[in-house]
């Protein structure tokens, strides 16, 4: 079994609300290309929201529906950004497999080179 640290997030849920998860090596799979492209319409979904509560904040009229419409998308856009963040920080601690495998095991040198 994959150690849960090398598992990747996905960006939405199960139809049972439960978190999904992608295990595989390849960043550019279908599927790990898919995640990325709904982080980044997450994420430019939760930008536009705030632009629209800068204005509907400036004006001195609130329509009580559209408030509490707009209060509900902000609620979905806060949890789909707390996802991408949450999945974004586990792959940040996750060991990067080629770095692994460049590392060599041991000094290279004759140990007379290092004095």
């Amino acid at each position: 079994m994959t150690p849960h640290n090398e598992l990747r997030l996905l960006p939405w849920t199960g139809p049972d609300g439960k978190p999904c998860y992608l295990s595989t090596d390849d960043k550019d799979s279908h599927l790990s290309r898919l995640a990325d492209n709904t982080e980044a319409l997450q994420l430019d979904l939760a930008a536009r929201l705030l632009d629209c509560v800068a204005n509907v904040l400036d004006s001195d009229e609130f329509d009580l529906q559209e408030l509490s419409a707009l209060a509900a998308d902000l609620t979905e856009a806060l949890r789909g950004t707390l996802r991408v963040a949450e999945s974004r920080g586990h792959r940040l601690l996750a060991p990067v497999p080629e770095a692994r495998a460049n590392v060599t095991k041991g000094p290279t040198l004759p140990a007379a080179a290092f004095g």
